[in-house]
């Protein structure tokens, strides 16, 4: 007998209550194993565009970004 059969014959033995508790058991097992596939890189998605951003232009983008960000916030009356 093979193992499936085994576990199907077992299975069946059981009232319906218990056989829901492997059901949902199984499915708790399915979901820990589903393989993930690694993220792409946003580098990987933009590769067949031709566009080459580097860390200076990143920088200069941050830069122009926060650049007239208030650093300090006026103090409310209490």
């Amino acid at each position: 007998m093979s193992l499936e059969e085994t576990v199907v014959d077992k299975l069946r033995a059981l009232p319906v209550e218990k056989q829901l508790e492997v059901l949902d058991f199984v499915e708790f097992l399915q979901q820990k194993t589903v393989v993930k596939r690694p993220r792409r890189s946003v580098e990987g998605l933009w590769a067949d565009l031709g566009i080459d951003i580097t860390e200076e232009d990143i920088a200069e983008a941050r830069r122009e970004m926060w650049g007239n960000f208030p650093r300090d916030f006026p103090k409310e009356d209490p």
